[in-house]
């Protein structure tokens, strides 16, 4: 039997686990994965391109699981009142290759990408970390300062997107929170003063969300709008004047705010996890975390997720798979 995840489970797991212990015991899942890095089969995301956005095949493994995701990345969508991105992922058991579970991963995805973007803000950012912001208050916004707001003790968060009716979903969803949210009328203005800056626009070109100029010493950046070929958010000056951290330097060569200079490429996130590499040495360093999502965090968090609905009893169990008493007799089915 196949168990099969829906939108509604992962609402009730939340519920039942509570989102802020949901955030912190992710952060550590996908950590620890990250320092297994050795034990996986990896590769960069399949990608097919058109016109108006691109759908991905993103599988991995390890020894004990095999898991890929479906996900698609279509800015235009909103126009149509549908998602930017949607997504569906399944865990398999590696010695049978038989599915254990199929689930959602619009949701997921929102979730594992934030609690990435913490895991590598522990490494990277100041450790007394106050002041956060985000340019693009979309799908993924609430997410990301919910992330690492989990990690750090988070007084302000500053905040703008070129939509206005974003930025007051931003404030509804998070007006219970205990810091203080703070609207900005431009891009630059939401730099000044924070320790983390995080980009997260959707538009299919290159733009300069930030540049040289805004950035000021002792920030970390978070950059997780660029996520394929032609799609950048930062001035490429900047990625000259910071230490630059990726996934999997294979496909973010491809995706990544790196694709468009040969700045030198500090370390991926694993070795950070792992200690080969130190982060942040400095208050002064200007670092940036080049994220285009790697399907280790999809693998960290559909194990994460399968063994909380094993032990909850959440999501239901379908006859997806054949049981036959005879598994040469697959005719005798039908």
């Amino acid at each position: 039997m196949v168990r099969v995840i829906t939108v509604s489970d992962i609402k009730k797991l939340i519920s039942t686990v509570g989102l802020k212990n949901f955030f912190s015991q992710l952060i550590l899942a996908v950590e620890k994965e990250y320092a297994r890095w050795e034990c996986f089969q990896k590769s960069a995301r399949h990608a097919v391109h058109v016109d108006n956005g691109v759908i991905e095949l993103m599988p991995i493994c390890d020894d004990e699981f095999y898991t890929f995701k479906f996900v698609n990345g279509h800015p235009n969508n909103t126009s149509a009142n549908k998602l930017t991105v949607a997504a569906l992922g399944l865990l398999a058991d590696i010695k049978t290759g038989y599915p254990l579970m199929i689930s959602e991963m619009t949701l997921l995805t929102a979730f594992r990408t934030s609690a990435t973007s913490a895991l590598a803000a522990k490494y990277l950012a100041r450790k007394n970390t106050k002041k956060i912001g985000i340019i693009g208050t979309g799908a993924q916004s609430e997410f990301q300062i919910m992330a690492q707001s989990t990690l750090f003790d988070i007084e302000t968060v500053k905040y703008f997107d070129i939509d206005l009716h974003a930025m007051e979903k931003f404030e509804h969803n998070l007006k219970n929170e205990k810091f203080k949210l703070v609207r900005c009328d431009q891009a630059k203005q939401v730099v000044d003063g924070v320790d983390i800056i995080t980009t997260a626009t959707a538009t299919k070109k290159q733009t300069h969300i930030l540049d040289m100029s805004s950035i000021k010493p002792g920030l970390h950046i978070n950059s997780i709008g660029g996520d394929c070929p032609g799609k950048t958010e930062l001035d490429k000056n900047i990625l000259q004047h910071t230490k630059i951290v990726v996934e999997y330097l294979p496909q973010s060569k491809i995706e990544g705010e790196i694709q468009q200079t040969d700045a030198k490429i500090y370390a991926e996130l694993w070795e950070l996890v792992t200690g080969v590499k130190k982060g942040r040495t400095s208050d002064s360093d200007i670092t940036l975390f080049d994220s285009v999502g790697f399907a280790i965090e999809d693998f960290a968090i559909l194990k994460f997720v399968y063994q909380l609905m094993v032990k909850n009893n959440v999501g239901t169990e379908m006859d997806l798979i054949p049981e036959l008493a005879n598994p040469k007799n697959l005719f005798g089915l039908v």
